[in-house]
């Protein structure tokens, strides 16, 4: 380890968060909890490893050049299951290899630090075969594997609009389901005969109904709470019970304005609420036994786990420390297993036995600031938002980092981009606009029609804060963000044109209508719901949420950066805008990378960081600081809460 220490020594704070070796929480077997399957970025590209727990050792399962991340681990443990696209653009067929195989082992992620990682060893004679030969390719709509090596296959395709295919154990797929909207699978019951299925027949892609079949496709039962009405209401399949014989399935509604779990037997029709009295949305997974749920509770940007028994109602704290929680499974021997990590502090896949459970190899991830919680009025309710300071006394150049999605949240997690702005000084503010999850359905089903100008006046009130508080210099403010993030900084920099100074856009939506031609079919369906029709059932809805309708306003420099295969994004309509940039000879420069819809590979991350941050910094005016010599605060084990610094 010895190099790896040597060559981190002129390596600035920034980079090393990227760079250094990181761990997915591990996914387990279900009859053979030993063998276990995660993702990590130990060879600078992120990749699926495979884990015996009994022995130690550890393998890289997959080797590609833009790398992978989906992955499944067969119930028995004697397949892993892998996605297969090309250079990033989520179109192609499911792979599989054994869980045991011959050839050259790398044992490179975990066992402690100091391993191994160096050798330049790769990865030979894996296995590989397609798992569903017949199936032609598709993007990805869920996957279920059965004990008996059945293998259920949600697809999508523009062409066929979503199907389900029930693939026995070496025989012929067979077409259960198809339906132009939306659609996959939500899970296989343990005996196999039970499928459920996440649907948006009624057209309202926000808001899942629940078909539970048979594997003949012939239907048990259906719950919906669309209710073809003005106050659609979702559900979401959560997993069906882990004992055999056991019908019940855990789903998630939203009956009382929140994301909560309730249980319901799709053979007799009874549904048993669940006594979990906490604000925000609330989440649940199966124990092994079937006996409790494992509760995880988002709100307002923090996350909390739980253990709710079924039998007596009673809710007890399983303890992490505050911040968030970005996956937890619990054991068959009771443990719980979480991913956790503050802003201050970087992630970590920990065990209620207080061991850490992966231990990366190499150097550790420099921590950063705390994040400081604010609450501005807007016109919708009251906007928050996370607040990381540089050192020094404001006001700051000032980085507003839109979060994507639109239907997600910033949280207090660890995030390299973020980090890297307060180590340059700048002040990071992150808003949770309408649209965002984890405060009620009525502040994300509040993002319709108005798409991205709803998002943008949430925005705005922050700002104001910002400028008024004396946090953020006025003459310095850079809107920001990727995907949807990205489509907002387009946007906001052709309606709100004298409020931002620079504009960084990665993977937007620039020309909506060519966007929604262009884009995967589930997106459509998304664009559909939001806007209330297609480009040509409702234009005008579509030109006053696209920033092509405004690109001849954008008076700040914009840096865009687009890859070559994104599906959800596609390269079209960035160039769409771009043309119309350079036909009025606006300040702009575009970096275009192949890959998909982002990159997984480490340094390509940092390459399109360090050109944003060059970018904002000559057109601030502001000198390139040195990152190293950034006073960071010593991080609180407990984050920050309650608008206070840790």
């Amino acid at each position: 380890m010895g190099g790896m220490a040597e060559s981190t020594e002129s390596m600035p704070d920034w980079e090393k968060r990227f760079r250094a070796p990181r761990v997915g929480l591990p996914e387990w077997a279900e009859d053979a909890p030993d063998r276990s399957l995660f993702v990590s970025n130990a060879t600078g590209t992120y990749e699926l490893y495979a884990w015996d727990r009994a022995t130690g050792e550890q393998r890289q399962v997959t080797d590609r050049p833009n790398g992978t991340t989906s992955g499944v681990i067969s119930p028995d443990g004697e397949w892993i299951w892998w996605f297969s696209d090309t250079d990033g653009d989520e179109f192609g067929i499911w792979m599989r290899q054994p869980f045991e195989r011959d050839g050259t082992v790398r044992d490179g992620t975990g066992g402690g630090r100091g391993g191994d990682e160096e050798d330049g060893t790769r990865v030979t004679d894996r296995g590989d075969e397609p798992a569903t030969p017949g199936l032609a390719p598709s993007y990805p709509a869920g996957l279920a594997l059965g004990r008996d090596g059945t293998a259920v296959v949600g697809r999508s395709t523009d062409d066929d609009g979503s199907t389900i295919h029930v693939v026995p154990p070496g025989g012929t797929p067979c077409e259960i389901y198809r339906h132009r909207e939306s659609a996959g699978v939500g899970d296989l019951s343990r005996d196999g005969t039970l499928i459920a299925i996440e649907h948006t027949e009624h057209g309202d892609a926000m808001h899942s109904a629940i078909r539970v079949v048979r594997t003949d496709g012939t239907t048990v039962a259906e719950l919906d709470d669309t209710r073809g009405g003005t106050e659609e209401l979702g559900l979401s399949v959560m997993g069906f019970a882990p004992s055999a014989g056991d019908a019940r399935l855990l789903v998630g509604h939203q009956r009382r304005g929140r994301w909560e779990p309730m249980v319901w037997d799709p053979l007799t029709g009874e549904e048993t609420a669940l006594a979990i009295d906490l604000p925000g949305d609330v989440g649940a997974e199966w124990y092994p036994d079937g006996s409790a749920l494992l509760v995880s509770h988002e709100y307002h940007a923090r996350s909390e786990l739980w253990r709710y028994d079924l039998a007596t109602s009673a809710l007890v704290r399983v303890e992490t420390p505050v911040g968030t929680v970005s996956g937890a499974t619990a054991r068959p021997d009771g443990t719980v297993e979480f991913l956790w990590s503050s802003a201050a502090e970087p992630p970590q896949v920990r065990s209620t036995s207080g061991r850490v459970v992966l231990d990366p190899p190499g150097f550790t991830a420099p921590g950063s600031v705390p994040v400081e919680d604010i609450w501005v009025d807007g016109p919708g309710g009251r906007v928050h938002a996370l607040v990381q300071r540089p050192a020094g006394e404001g006001p700051f150049p000032t980085v507003f980092d839109i979060h994507g999605g639109p239907t997600w949240h910033d949280s207090d997690a660890f995030a390299a981009g973020p980090a890297a702005w307060v180590d340059h000084g700048f002040a990071v503010v992150r808003v949770n606009y309408r649209g965002s999850t984890g405060y009620g359905r009525a502040w994300t089903d509040a993002l319709k029609h108005r798409v991205g100008l709803i998002e943008l006046e949430d925005i705005a009130a922050v700002r104001e804060w910002a400028v008024a508080s004396g946090l953020a210099d006025p003459g310095r403010l850079v809107l920001a963000g990727g995907s949807w993030g990205g489509y907002l900084t387009l946007l906001g920099l052709g309606t709100q044109q004298d409020a931002w100074a620079v504009g960084l856009a990665a993977v937007p939506v620039a020309d909506y209508v060519t966007a929604y031609h262009d884009e995967m079919e589930a997106l459509k369906a998304m664009d559909r719901t939001l806007l209330g029709g297609t480009p040509e059932e409702v234009p005008e809805r579509f030109a006053a949420s696209s920033p092509l309708t405004y690109v001849d306003q954008v008076r700040a420099p914009v840096f865009i950066s687009a890859g070559v295969n994104d599906p959800r994004c596609p390269i079209r309509q960035i160039d769409n805008y771009v043309a119309r940039l350079e036909r009025r000879g606006a300040p702009h420069e575009v970096y275009r990378y192949d890959a998909g819809h982002g990159s997984l590979v480490v340094e390509e991350r940092i390459k399109q960081l360090r050109l944003e941050i060059g970018f904002a910094l000559r057109h601030l005016s502001l000198p390139a600081p040195d990152p190293d010599r950034a006073r960071i605060p010593a991080p609180g084990r407990d984050g920050a809460r309650s608008g206070t610094p840790a």
